[in-house]
């Protein structure tokens, strides 16, 4: 069946459409991830230590902080609240330059970073599959940001 030059143009329009929803959920999922993730990645010249932390509000929780040698110390560092930080809990983390919050390091601090990231995979994955017809693609994008969540909740 010959398909006429409307059709072609439909469908190369939907195709470029749907390869722009995944560009902007993988951007829009990248840049959020990276507001922390750079922190980490980056973490070369800045104060390192650990951070106890000593009570939790509705979206902060804050602590004691201990530098390691290098660092300077600070009397109360915040960090954003997550379901990973209970009061009592000790976990180590990198100050962020020019205030008093920090970002948990080590690979579960890594990884909690990328979850915009892996939600943003997830996401991709079904636009892939449904919107463009990349079924091998689509499972493969999604599975990453799948494992990527999975990842994060077992270390954390």
């Amino acid at each position: 069946m010959k398909r006429s030059s409307s059709h072609r143009v439909a469908v190369a329009g939907r195709r470029a459409a749907m390869g722009l929803v995944v560009l902007v959920l993988l951007v829009a999922g990248a840049w959020a991830s990276w507001d922390a993730a750079h922190h980490i990645v980056l973490a070369k010249g800045r104060d390192h230590g650990t951070v106890t932390v000593t009570g939790c509000g509705e979206e902060k929780c804050t602590g004691s902080f201990t530098p390691d040698a290098v660092s300077r110390e600070r009397a109360r560092v915040t960090l954003d609240r997550s379901v990973a930080a209970r009061e009592g809990d000790r976990f180590p983390v990198v100050v962020k330059p020019g205030s008093d919050a920090v970002v948990r390091t080590g690979l579960p601090g890594f990884l909690h970073a990328w979850v915009p990231l892996a939600g943003a995979l997830l996401l991709a994955g079904f636009v892939i599959g449904g919107g463009l017809r990349m079924a091998r693609t689509a499972w493969g994008v999604g599975t990453t940001g799948a494992a990527l969540l999975v990842a994060t909740f077992v270390a954390l």
